[in-house]
């Protein structure tokens, strides 16, 4: 979900990727994390062993970038856990990444709605996951239930943190648009753009495994097959070889 307010970001791409932060000390992971980690998250079980500490290292650098903070709940180990590798997972194929456009994330029980108040009737929008904008500008809310759910079920190709994290990327180049200048050389942008609404009108024409949301606007699109990327990289393949080799580009650039 997207706010239609934005700030533009007037800064070159490689200050995003590249350019570390100043005097951030990043603390030791916890011990008694490391069962959370291995049981809660399906994309770190998966890696190779020597690649996990380096997965272990990236959660503490986040955390110890941005700050989380719960309405009306309490925050827990494993709340930082699945917060933090949302974040991850979608640059871990990058050597260095910092989230510049972000500075905290709100952590709300459960859903809420367009006011950001607490979404507990059949009348009410019910929403899991959001980029702020305006007074919420550089700040992220999720529901914890939303957050859980994706982590919890590892074949049904949704997972709201890591949709809202592409959301943040997208976002860098001061526009949330579905188009990732940031990730795609210039070479590819076109093919992308075509493959996309390609790929939204089959979903829209109910003729796409690509969840439903995906054809709501570009920006919905890339986030969603974010999703189905991380989550079931093996179907994507499967069933869309195009699709999942533009997306490999994206995340997991060589050279």
């Amino acid at each position: 979900m997207v706010f239609a307010i934005f700030l533009v970001v007037a800064v070159a791409a490689g200050f995003f990727l590249y350019k570390k932060p100043k005097n951030i000390a990043v603390t030791a992971f916890p011990e008694q994390w490391q069962n959370l980690l291995e049981e809660n998250v399906h994309f770190y079980r998966e890696l190779a062993k020597e690649r996990q500490p380096e997965f272990r290292q990236r959660i503490m650098l986040f955390l110890g970038e941005v700050y989380i903070d719960g309405v009306n709940t309490e925050i827990t180990d494993l709340d930082k856990i699945l917060i933090a590798s949302s974040a991850v997972i979608p640059v871990f194929g990058f050597k260095e990444w910092h989230y510049f456009n972000l500075s905290g994330v709100l952590l709300y029980p459960d859903n809420f709605n367009d006011d950001l108040e607490f979404a507990n009737t059949a009348k009410m929008r019910n929403i899991g996951g959001l980029v702020g904008s305006g007074r919420f500008e550089k700040q992220m809310i999720l529901s914890r239930n939303a957050l859980y759910a994706g982590f919890a079920n590892t074949t049904d190709k949704n997972n709201t943190g890591i949709h809202e994290f592409v959301h943040l990327i997208d976002k860098m180049d001061g526009v949330t648009d579905g188009i990732p200048e940031h990730l795609l050389s210039k070479q590819y942008i076109i093919p992308w753009i075509d493959l996309m609404h390609k790929t939204m009108e089959e979903i829209n024409d109910d003729k796409s495994d690509i969840r439903e949301y995906g054809g709501t606007n570009q920006a919905e699109f890339f986030a969603v097959v974010s999703e189905y990327f991380f989550e079931r990289p093996d179907l994507l393949e499967s069933k869309h070889p195009e699709l999942f080799k533009m997306l490999e580009m994206c995340f997991y650039p060589k050279g």
